[in-house]
């Protein structure tokens, strides 16, 4: 392989007869390698805006989620939370119990979802980092407090300054029927804000975070819960604490980790970057297939090279080795080329923020080992398709004139 690899080499950086060749050539590389680095950014800005969004949702969501497969709430009985606790990994096991209810505050009205939490849910969340107004406080025993994602209290204009700011709620009483007294079919009762988190608008414009007991008793779901909220130890094996989970609810639950909780999401994000790689990789095969023309046009112009290789004893396979390892050396250079430069305009960005996604925030960006590998096989299989054609139909169809020369 060393021959055809020395003679491939010297065709590629010597002048030929037409300069066309060698702008044709030139062209080849140039498309391999943006082809290349486009691939390397738009893979790298999907990562990263992957990690943006789980990002989003750390501050409120768990580790993992355990629901009941068929009910809205089942009984705190059916699941041991104490064996829960006692998995290796498991930080926190947190109760949480929560419903859709009617929130007023003066005039205003608005419907949200009433999320009860236990004390742990601070720790577990950190949604202390996310307050834009007021302090992190649920209260007492003697008093119960709300924090309100911010779509909640502006669509309420709450005034968290305000001496008579207590916020009244109301939520369907279980099994109520239909009758003229709201009384009868509504619990209610009375919460003080003491402050308004900001996570992302989806949560933002639906949650209010209350104590466990508080919800419970107005929910009149006593001993019964909606979920159950997980967080793990730093250096979890989470694999075996997920399955460990599993095991010990039984069927009658589902377990969802971080990207179950927002499956949906997370499909369409990977589904747009798969799609994105796609289009790209057929104009990259556009581009690439500029190496079958530049390879044509180098075997009419060696013609002669080629007769002079065929008398001292160089045959089809030999011929077809050169101008093959001629158009793999054409894409193995515009592949390191576009690599680097994708790589180098990635690192540039996590570095200086080059593009912002908003006013605040630069765009984000996540290089992964394995994105390289694919974009590297993608690249490496377009190429040597592109090589073998002209190698092998081409160099056998002009054979027979080069011997009549």
């Amino acid at each position: 392989m060393k021959f055809p690899l020395f003679i491939a080499f010297r065709y590629l950086f010597s002048k030929k007869s037409t300069h066309v060749i060698n702008i044709i050539s030139g062209i080849s590389v140039l498309g391999v390698t943006v082809g290349t680095a486009a691939l390397v950014i738009l893979l790298s800005a999907f990562n990263g805006l992957e990690n943006w969004v789980i990002s989003l949702y750390d501050a409120f969501d768990p580790d993992v989620k355990i629901e009941h497969r068929s009910e809205k709430f089942f009984s705190n009985q059916l699941v041991n939370i104490e064996k829960l606790q006692q998995i290796e990994g498991v930080q926190y096991v947190m109760p949480v119990i929560e419903e859709n209810g009617l929130l007023t505050y003066g005039d205003a009205r608005f419907i949200c979802t009433v999320k009860g939490v236990g004390k742990s849910f601070e720790k577990m969340s950190g949604i202390d980092s996310m307050m834009v107004d007021g302090v992190f406080s649920l209260g007492n025993d003697s008093s119960s407090n709300a924090i309100l994602g911010s779509g909640v209290a502006y669509s309420l204009s709450l005034n968290l300054s305000s001496m008579a700011n207590s916020l009244e709620v109301y939520v369907p009483r279980p099994g109520a029927t239909y009758t003229l007294n709201p009384a009868e079919a509504f619990s209610a009762g009375t919460l003080r804000p003491t402050g308004v988190f900001q996570i992302q608008p989806e949560v933002d414009v639906r949650y209010v975070i209350v104590p466990f007991k508080f919800a419970s008793q107005l929910f009149d779901r006593s001993g019964k819960l909606s979920s159950l909220e997980i967080q793990f130890k730093k250096n979890a094996n989470q694999k075996k604490v997920l399955q460990e989970i599993s095991a010990l609810t039984g069927n009658n639950f589902v377990v969802k980790d971080r990207f179950e909780q927002h499956e949906l999401l997370y499909k369409i994000i990977n589904a747009e970057k798969w799609a994105v790689y796609l289009i790209l990789t057929f104009i990259l095969i556009i581009a690439v297939f500029n190496i079958t023309g530049s390879l044509t046009m180098l075997i009419v112009d060696k013609s002669k090279d080629i007769r002079t290789l065929e008398s001292l004893g160089a045959d089809q396979s030999m011929l077809r080795k050169i101008f093959f390892t001629e158009g793999l050396l054409i894409t193995l250079i515009g592949l390191a080329l576009g690599t680097v430069v994708g790589i180098l305009i990635v690192l540039l960005q996590d570095k200086y923020s080059l593009v912002m996604i908003s006013e605040f925030d630069a765009y984000p960006v996540v290089l992964k080992g394995i994105d390289l590998v694919l974009i590297s096989f993608t690249v490496l299989l377009i190429g040597a398709i592109a090589a073998w054609f002209p190698a092998n139909s081409i160099l056998k169809r002009y054979k027979l004139n080069f011997g009549n020369d």
